[in-house]
């Protein structure tokens, strides 16, 4: 005799799941895209939780991340090194405080140093 096999479920339809992940699923909803000149910008080179690596960070974009993508390309090119956009910012390997918030301003933002 030959038992059933249960058909194989989708994990997210159990009722655990659904109360807690099936909305998350979902896209979260566009934030509005400001011009450059309205954005107020922080600059700052940061070493914690990177296992004593400078990283360069530019913090308090509104923007789209398409937008954020290509200044972050173009942040990269220019400094000469990897990087990294992570929610809403943008991390540059090293420590290239004055280069990021050049090239920033001449794009238009307002871009302050921040930290010592």
């Amino acid at each position: 005799m030959t038992a059933m096999k249960k058909p194989k479920s989708n994990p997210l339809e159990r009722p655990a799941y659904l109360e807690f992940g099936a909305e998350s699923a979902n896209p979260s909803p566009a934030r509005p895209e400001l011009p450059p000149p309205q954005q107020q910008l922080k600059v700052e080179a940061s070493r914690k939780g990177r296992k004593g690596k400078t990283v360069t960070v530019a913090s308090g974009f509104q923007s789209s991340a398409a937008t954020l993508d290509a200044l972050a390309k173009q942040l990269k090119n220019q400094c000469g090194s990897g990087g990294a956009v992570k929610d809403n910012t943008i991390e540059i390997q090293g420590d290239h405080r004055q280069k990021v918030q050049q090239i920033l301003l001449e794009l238009g933002y307002k871009a302050k140093l921040s930290g010592g």
